[in-house]
């Protein structure tokens, strides 16, 4: 497992990671708007999206004295890759058990 998979699920452990993750996914936003849509505060947010932006799954821009937040899909590549390859050899493996069992 690469580092950056290692990131990325370390990232998207965290139940309100996940959901801010869910949210941009809707398009870029605001620190303010996400967490309008959230139960924590503006503070807790920006901590979560450091955690994500240092993860690689999201990025940010300024627009005048806003922050927009938003997904950075090559930053899943890895992860998508990871799942990919786990999911394959654990099917493979259970076709095998399955063949093996047949009379």
């Amino acid at each position: 497992m690469s580092n950056q998979t290692e990131l990325c699920l370390d990232a998207l452990g965290d139940p309100t990671r996940r959901r801010i993750v869910e949210l941009l996914a809707t398009g870029p936003r605001p620190v303010g708007a996400i967490a309008a849509d959230l139960p924590v505060g503006r503070p807790a947010v920006s901590k979560h999206l450091k955690v994500l932006e240092g993860a690689g799954l999201v990025r940010h821009r300024s627009r005048g004295t806003r922050n927009l937040y938003a997904l950075a899909p090559e930053g899943l590549v890895d992860l998508q890759q990871w799942l990919v390859t786990t999911w394959d050899d654990v099917l493979a493996s259970f076709a095998e058990h399955v063949e093996k069992e047949q009379p």
